[in-house]
């Protein structure tokens, strides 16, 4: 094994240029680890690798991507350089890529080197190491091409309100929203409305959330207040009613005009997908940030009058 932290190329020369290359990291294995950090990684190494027009594959973990290549179905005899990416090398699993890969010149890059005399290190003939006995090179993650801007999506849910009786649908609309929201293309954010000021992990004040909310692209959520907070900062809201027949989130919908109020019982895919497009369009984001701000009136304009009769 040899080490280098001089920005050499990560094939040796001895070995000429690859037929092809099986790109792996902790993200291949079964029971590994699909960082953010580390897939940015692996997307500097393929950005290195499409520019120097080399061939090669990467190697999935069955349990992150079912439908992309496995170690399992990645036959060694079809690749002549196997590069690991990212991570620390240590255990058996690298051990054992080592002998199930063993015809092919094994490179690491972007690695955390902890034992230079571990069999996982040793197993390598090149480690390009980020951190090893001292010396530091900058990680992958750091000059990964940029990925496209995805939506930011709040999502507040409840699963309570029992005084709805046989009416809820509580249990069916989460489970339909939060399994077509694992399919979206966004970036989610689980919020909720509760107020704590004893668990960091909650808002303390209305205004904490609200300086959340107001950042977001996007609300989803069958809660009134979801829907309510989220139109008064001015972002748009699909909002879906999880009581049967309709209820508070529809009441509210109709009350300030917001089109984006799936009923509970005909929640699907779908509807969600068709709402969603809309609320991202100019006419969604232009309608919610006119409802921002309203002085609609509303029952406490007619709080006093209330007092001064029962009075």
């Amino acid at each position: 094994m040899r080490t280098s932290d001089d920005g050499a190329h990560p094939l040796l020369p001895e070995a000429g240029r690859p037929r092809r290359i099986l790109v792996t990291g902790w993200f291949s294995f079964l029971h590994g680890e699909a960082t953010a950090g580390d897939v940015l990684a692996l997307d500097r190494v393929r950005e290195v690798l499409d520019g120097a027009d080399l061939p090669y594959d990467v190697a999935w973990s069955p349990g992150f991507r079912p439908e992309e290549l496995s170690l399992d179905r990645a036959d060694p005899r079809d690749y002549s350089h196997l590069v690991f990416v990212c991570g620390p090398l240590h255990g058996l699993r690298i051990e054992q890529l080592h002998e199930r890969y063993a015809q092919c010149v094994r490179v690491a890059v972007g690695v955390s080197v902890i034992d230079p005399s571990s069999p996982a290190v040793q197993g390598f003939h090149r480690v390009l190491a980020r951190d090893a006995s001292g010396a530091a090179a900058p990680d992958l993650a750091a000059r990964a091409p940029l990925p496209d801007p995805v939506p930011l999506v709040g999502v507040i849910l409840t699963h309570g309100q029992q005084e709805y009786g046989g009416r809820r649908l509580h249990e069916a609309v989460a489970e339909t929203v939060t399994g077509w929201l694992a399919g979206v293309d966004c970036a989610r954010l689980d919020l909720e409305t509760r107020l704590d000021s004893r668990d960091w992990r909650l808002a303390a004040t209305p205004g904490q959330l609200e300086s959340l909310l107001r950042r977001l692209d996007l609300v989803v959520t069958d809660r009134l207040h979801g829907l309510v907070l989220g139109l008064r900062s001015g972002v748009p809201v699909l909002a879906v009613d999880p009581v049967a027949g309709g209820a508070k989130v529809a009441a509210q919908g109709r009350v300030w005009g917001w089109p984006a109020v799936v009923p509970g019982e005909h929640v699907c895919a779908g509807a969600l997908d068709r709402w969603l497009h809309w609320c991202l369009s100019p006419e969604g984001r232009t309608a919610a940030a006119g409802i921002a701000g309203s002085t609609a009136r509303d029952p406490a304009d007619t709080l006093l009058a209330a007092l001064h009769h029962e009075a």
